[in-house]
């Protein structure tokens, strides 16, 4: 709502923040749970690495990379008098988190035993990673203004579906008694608009049943709460440069596989943008993906091997009433609980499954949001842009599936499991570069409905040289990654260039040929 510059003051810390405080805090406190256990458990690396100095530096960059975002929400407000700007949502990059630990973190330790030494590798990447996106703030802007919106916002609505809500609805049907309640409490609040009692945020609410019936049923333990609590170790974030020296050549390896993934965080955080300017809050590209290098690297200098992102979500928090401070005060609160080492008590006061009905809910938000923010007619391009996300969450499960019982794809046959009806091989080509490969097929779709017959070769011959040099539809980067697909990207320019010069000769206009 525009007010007038008599009457315009800002307000940095709304009662609605507070929803969007509980939200964007489960989600990122949630993120370093489950970074805490792949750290520890999983990969192995001691404690006083993982406590005492990884994880109070990831709660710094989540700090720094706050603070900054609710910076920019307050330009905005000023310049646009308005007072129901949301600041962009931000917190560790999910793929990346568990990517960085399993294709170097734990390849690294695992093969030397050093954990210093693996932890120094995901620093280099994560440096690498945080240069990219700096570099693509030079030209990141333009691309936005390039690819269609039914592309960027389908992508972004696959990411959604898969990693955002899937994950938390399996967990809350797992555990129903709690998860199901606390899923109600949000639907009343935030999709039906009914008032809590005595006005109470309705993710508090949905937080309070959720804890309260965790400990009337037994699901919570007091003795892993007492455990918790004696085990506390304190931490703080520490600069070095010395620890790029010493992991450089244990990342080397290694590295060329953080290129697609630094172009996946460019491409998200454009996306990311233009989901804000969709919801109403119009934010500089140029600015964001900066800002999201330089908190990456920031990061990595105090021993986060992680890097930041704008979170998926902004429309969410923004039909839940937050603003301004919601991201501030969400930010401190993770870097204080990080440094006292106070995460794993959390976890043992609130069931985890009390607070994932809010991811399940931004999921579903944002989803809808790639359909109900374009013309009909794109719905086609907004499915399209989504399918790689499908295939890329579901080869990812089959992964874990195929490890937890101690074989993988490779032994197990891909022409066995296309037999048995999965085509394994073509599932991990569609997912690899899901959010890029969504955005060209999105783009070729919008194309082709428009009859931008031109366009549309000119996208495919874009994925063909991606693909060539293995950023998209391969597992890493290399020269003639994918053959086959350059083949058939190449070819599919060619069909639309066909096309084109064939209307351009019957002599018809582009609106000529939409409206026949």
């Amino acid at each position: 709502m525009k007010l007038t510059e008599e009457v315009f003051t800002i307000k940095y810390f709304v009662k609605s923040d507070w929803n969007g405080l509980f939200g964007l805090f489960t989600n990122n406190l949630t993120n370093i749970l489950v970074m805490a256990t792949l750290l520890s458990v999983v990969v192995g690396l001691p404690g006083n690495i993982v406590y005492g100095r990884i994880l109070p530096a990831v709660g710094l960059s989540i700090f720094i990379s706050s603070v900054y975002y609710s910076f920019m929400a307050i330009k905005l407000a000023k310049k646009e008098k308005r007072d129901d700007v949301t600041a962009l949502p931000a917190g560790t990059s999910v793929p990346h988190m568990f990517l960085i630990v399993f294709l170097i973190i734990g390849p690294v330790f695992w093969a030397t035993g050093d954990a210093y030494l693996a932890w120094a590798a995901g620093l280099v990447w994560s440096l690498l990673e945080g240069i990219i996106e700096l570099l693509g703030s030079v030209f990141g802007a333009r691309l936005r203004k390039i690819i269609p919106r039914a592309a960027m916002l389908g992508s972004l609505a696959g990411v959604s579906i898969t990693y955002i809500a899937l994950n938390p609805a399996f967990n809350v049907f797992a555990i129903p008694y709690i998860g199901l309640v606390a899923l109600a409490i949000v639907l009343l609040g935030w999709v039906g608009k009914v008032k809590m009692p005595f006005n109470i945020p309705t993710g508090l609410v949905a937080i309070i049943v959720g804890v309260m019936i965790g400990w009337a049923s037994g699901l919570m333990s007091g003795s892993a709460l007492v455990n918790s609590i004696q085990g506390i170790t304190l931490g703080a974030p520490v600069p070095s440069f010395t620890r790029y020296f010493v992991g450089f050549e244990s990342a080397l390896p290694f590295l060329f596989s953080a290129i697609p993934l630094g172009i996946y965080n460019f491409f998200e955080t454009i996306d990311n943008c233009e989901s804000a300017a969709v919801a109403g809050d119009s934010y500089s590209t140029r600015e964001a993906l900066i800002a999201d290098g330089t908190t990456t690297i920031i990061g990595s200098i105090f021993g986060n091997p992680f890097p930041t992102a704008i979170f998926i979500g902004h429309p969410g928090w923004k039909e839940a009433g937050a603003r301004i401070g919601y991201s501030f005060a969400g930010g401190a609160l993770i870097f204080i609980l990080t440094t006292l080492g106070m995460i794993s008590i959390l976890l043992n006061i609130i069931p985890v499954v009390a607070i994932l009905p809010i991811l399940l809910y931004i999921g579903v938000v944002i989803t809808t949001q790639a359909f109900t923010s374009v013309k009909h007619k794109y719905a086609p391009a907004v499915v399209l842009a989504i399918i790689p996300w499908l295939a890329d969450w579901t080869k990812n499960a089959v992964d874990i599936a195929l490890g937890a019982a101690g074989t993988n794809a490779s032994t197990v046959g891909l022409l066995n499991l296309e037999t048995a009806g999965l085509n394994y091989a073509g599932m991990m080509s569609l997912g690899a570069g899901s959010i890029i490969v969504g955005m060209i097929l999105g783009s070729i779709a919008v194309f082709v409905i428009d009859h931008k017959f031109m366009h549309a070769g000119f996208t495919a011959v874009t994925a063909a040289v991606l693909t060539f040099f293995g950023i998209i539809h391969a597992g890493t980067v290399a020269i003639n990654a994918n053959l086959e697909m350059t083949i058939g990207y190449l070819i599919v320019s060619l069909l639309f260039a066909a096309y084109y010069f064939y209307y351009k000769k019957k002599g018809e206009t582009i609106d000529e040929q939409v409206s026949s």
